[in-house]
């Protein structure tokens, strides 16, 4: 593992202040690179200030959002973004052992990065007539959770001293992210060396919509079913909007990994960029069966419960897309997909 320097336990405090609303208590500063002094989680409180149930609850993530210097081999942070309806330990975390990384953390972690994570778009209300309840993180509007992840990367890049992060993100951090990048700041298309973002890898990003949760919008809000999942049907006035920008922009590395057997993005090609002009060269978009030559590699679109169960496994899980992202993450990493 490259050798990893600790920062201020200062300056990661203000960057944990930033996952809404929770107390928390850094860990003493160690000089070993593998030490583990994450930011300890004592209590999550709604946005009303009172605690959450605790299914709702966020304990620490292993392995993320600690003190660390970016290395001369590795030297952008990565963040991880989540998807609809999960937060960073359901979606990152380890099924078995919630005091372990889960594999892509502990894969990246082995790697040398320094790594981030945030819980975003927590929204209050299941919409179901007749009744009102917690909802839980990922379900909120998508433009706002854009400018949650835009203070999150701003305080990262502030943390580590570095210019630019990477993104590795899962199923509604597609759209996220876009948005992040054409209205929050996180690119500059006409200087592409201010962009904050250097390589974008997402795991079945919603990018052009899906009809799991309804064949329209107003289908999807009539079922009861969160504002952004209502934001990612296909045709939706949210991802209309979004489509009107470049689907693609100068200066960021892109790279998409997409699954045939997808349980949620139907059809799975909507996972796909259309390159803007002039950006194709910098976007890679690929299925793991494809990868692998084998149409019957069954892979889904997170993870199940447990992961590893015959074939049960999902993009979160399974290890030819985590070698897929390590790789987009460093092209020069030898080796190919373990098919």
């Amino acid at each position: 593992m490259t050798q990893r320097n600790r920062t201020s336990a200062t300056g990661l405090t203000a960057l944990a202040a930033l996952l809404l609303g929770f107390s928390i208590v850094p860990g003493a500063a160690t000089a070993s690179a593998q030490s583990s002094n994450p930011v300890i989680v004592e209590s999550f409180k709604n946005l009303t200030g009172s605690v959450m149930s605790q299914e709702f609850v966020q304990g620490e993530l292993p392995g993320v959002n600690e003190e660390c210097t970016p290395s001369p081999e590795h030297p952008r942070p990565v963040v991880l973004v989540h998807g609809t309806g999960l937060r960073m330990q359901k979606t990152w975390g380890n099924v078995f052992d919630p005091s372990l990384p889960g594999p892509m953390v502990t894969a990246l972690r082995d790697d040398g990065y320094c790594l981030y994570a945030l819980n975003y778009g927590y929204d209050t209300v299941i919409r179901i007539a007749g009744f009102a309840g917690p909802s839980g993180w990922g379900n909120g509007s998508i433009a706002e959770s854009a400018k949650e992840l835009s203070t999150f990367i701003d305080s990262v890049r502030d943390l580590t001293g570095t210019p630019q992060v990477d993104i590795v993100g899962h199923s509604q951090a597609g759209p996220l992210t876009r948005r992040y990048l054409l209205a929050e700041g996180g690119a500059d298309p006409a200087n592409p060396e201010n962009n904050k973002v250097h390589s974008l890898v997402l795991l079945a990003p919603s990018t052009n919509g899906t009809t799991f949760w309804g064949k329209t919008e107003e289908g999807a809000k009539k079922g009861g079913h969160s504002i952004a999942a209502q934001q990612q049907t296909v045709g939706s006035s949210f991802l209309t909007e979004l489509n009107a920008g470049p689907g693609t922009l100068p200066g960021i590395e892109y790279t998409v990994i997409a699954s045939t057997n997808d349980d949620r993005i139907f059809p799975y090609e909507n996972s796909f960029f259309t390159p803007a002009p002039g950006t194709e060269q910098s976007v890679r978009q690929m299925t793991v069966q494809d990868v692998c030559d084998d149409p019957d590699l069954a892979i889904s679109h997170g993870r199940y419960f447990p992961p590893g169960a015959g074939n049960s496994v999902g993009l979160l899980d399974h290890e030819v897309p985590r070698f897929l992202v390590r790789q987009a993450l460093d092209p020069t990493l030898p080796g190919t997909a373990p098919c």
